[in-house]
């Protein structure tokens, strides 16, 4: 069916592998510089890693950006989907133009007054930023949504949640899921961000770690987790997509 979508092979994600494998490495050769070693010399520090400590920094970077990311859809997508309502969208459009412009990052500083320096202050930075995101695209969404998919229901009497259930929800979810793809990449960047302080415990941490200390296969291993993180929370929601919209997939 035209428009729908075709789900990668795996064959397709070892060919990329590769790809990136051979432009690493042939970089690292025309450098020559001790800042880009190998894949293969990182390949070596990273199971080093794995038998150290990596595992437990992993497990630490992965509960902080899960509650982040899940606080912020548990409180952006039910507000977003009731923009549909006028009365509602005059209230939050509003406090969406005057918030969304500002670099939330910024208010890091403050949040750790408040919140303090341990995961808390973490998962609220990571829960604002990436908020916004899933916020705006599901208010366009529901605002957006063809007044013809409300008539069949509306001429057989279907009201208030029925409307949400069959409608507006069905409609939204997949602009849901590509703005919480989108927002995958940007709470890797802050979890990044809020751990390269102020804490011992992260990949963000490691990271800064190893580039304080020279010790740069430490440093790509720590990068190469942490890609890794975020390329499993982005297959994650790719079999979510499959699951709750099978009608894109036919």
């Amino acid at each position: 069916m035209q428009g729908s979508k075709a789900e990668p092979r795996w064959w397709s994600y070892l060919i990329a592998a590769l790809a990136i494998y051979g432009i690493w490495h042939a970089l690292s050769v025309l450098l020559n510089s001790i800042a880009l070693p190998t894949p293969l010399t990182v390949l070596f520090a990273f199971i080093a890693g794995l038998k150290k400590d990596l595992i437990s920094h992993l497990l630490i970077s992965t509960f902080r950006i899960a509650c982040g990311i899940t606080l912020a859809f548990s409180l952006a997508v039910p507000v977003g989907l009731l923009c549909h309502e006028r009365s509602v969208d005059k209230f939050v459009a509003p406090l969406i133009y005057m918030l969304y412009p500002i670099p939330h990052i910024v208010l890091l500083p403050v949040i750790i007054l408040l919140f303090g320096i341990g995961d808390l202050s973490k998962i609220i930075m990571i829960e604002i930023i990436v908020f916004f995101q899933i916020l705006v695209t599901t208010r366009d969404a529901s605002r957006n949504i063809s007044t013809n998919y409300f008539y069949p229901l509306l001429s057989m009497g279907a009201r208030g949640r029925e409307i949400y259930e069959h409608v507006i929800i069905p409609v939204c979810i997949p602009k849901i899921l590509t703005a919480m793809r989108i927002s995958v990449g940007t709470s890797i960047a802050v979890l990044f961000f809020v751990e390269s302080f102020a804490t011992t415990h992260g990949l963000g941490y490691l990271i800064m770690d190893a580039w304080s200390r020279a010790n740069y296969p430490d440093l790509y291993a720590a990068i190469v987790m942490m890609a890794l993180l975020g390329f499993g929370i982005y297959l994650m929601l790719d079999r979510i997509e499959k699951r709750v919209c099978r009608w894109v997939y036919i």
